[in-house]
């Protein structure tokens, strides 16, 4: 074989290598966006999720807000597909993150791949950054 053969046939395998790449991290949930309001001394987060949900058995199924030492701080359950509403917003309101936390994690779940490695870091000192905002009403 030349060398030009061996360079071609590299080339194959490595476009091959890439796109099973893409098809192992297309099942996971995306973060589209996540807003924090404040209410006095709890917290309305809203978050836009975006994955291609097949039915019961593959779906968007939670999303949680964590601290950087992950302790769990809300947990939205997601009870059904949607299937047919993508990207979708939910809420979940009653959060409370201690006064000294400024910075938390939103994540998401689906139900074949579990928790996703993409997460939203949010600075709650900051009005807005990638992918969140931040409202204080006092």
């Amino acid at each position: 074989m030349t060398m030009q053969t061996h360079i071609k046939w590299l080339g194959i395998v490595l476009i091959c290598f890439a796109g099973m790449a893409g098809q192992a991290i297309a099942g996971q949930v995306e973060i589209v966006h996540t807003q924090f309001i404040s209410r006095s001394d709890t917290w309305q987060v809203y978050t836009t999720l975006r994955h291609g949900d097949m039915g019961w058995e593959h779906y968007a199924d939670a999303w949680r807000v964590v601290t950087e030492a992950g302790d769990v701080l809300g947990t939205r359950t997601l009870f059904h597909p949607h299937v047919d509403e993508q990207p979708f917003t939910r809420s979940q309101g009653g959060i409370v993150i201690p006064k000294d936390t400024h910075i938390v994690y939103v994540e998401a779940h689906d139900k074949e791949h579990g928790w996703s490695p993409q997460r939203v870091q949010v600075d709650l000192r900051q009005a807005k950054g990638e992918r969140f905002t931040v409202q204080r009403k006092e």
